[in-house]
């Protein structure tokens, strides 16, 4: 008996809530251990980044963080987000100028983003061939950027799961 591989991307009514938590707690964890100070800006633009799986530019993330009061200048959201970079809690989607969270920052990993031109959300898969391909496809070319963005329709937009 086959089965069919999960999708990728989470259900229409995922409740994401659950999802920011979870980088919140694995970046304080991993801070922690790797001896980084994760600091009260790091978290509000980590937190702002994990608000849905789509991405979001920088200064939207300014605005969400703003909007309650404070008065975040544009070069601290920067400084914030080339920590989160740096250390694999997010991924810059370069084709948007935009931001996701990493699911899994304990690893160093390569990326495929699967970036839904539908809805926007935007799923990573770590798939082994893809680099393994790659590699063979250019062999002696030092790979710095390990991130490929694919764009397309998610199986809940084609699907009409996604009103």
């Amino acid at each position: 008996m086959s089965r069919r591989p999960r999708s990728a991307f989470p259900s229409p009514d995922h409740d994401h809530r659950g999802c920011s938590a979870s980088a919140i707690a694995r970046a304080e964890t991993l801070c922690a251990s790797r001896k980084l100070r994760f600091t009260a800006i790091r978290r509000a633009v980590l937190k702002a980044v994990w608000q849905s799986h789509s991405p979001v530019g920088a200064y939207d993330i300014l605005a969400k963080l703003n909007a309650k009061g404070a008065d975040h200048a544009p070069m601290a959201v920067y400084r914030a987000l080339d920590f989160l970079l740096e250390n694999g809690f997010i991924h810059r989607i370069s084709s948007q100028n935009a931001f996701i969270g990493c699911p899994h920052p304990e690893t160093e990993h390569d990326s495929q983003l699967l970036i839904c031109r539908r809805c926007g959300t935007v799923a990573e898969i770590d798939s082994a061939p893809v680099t393994r391909a790659l590699k063979a496809a250019a062999p002696g070319f030092a790979i710095e950027q390990r991130t490929i963005e694919i764009s397309g329709v998610c199986p809940h937009c084609r699907s009409g799961a996604h009103a």
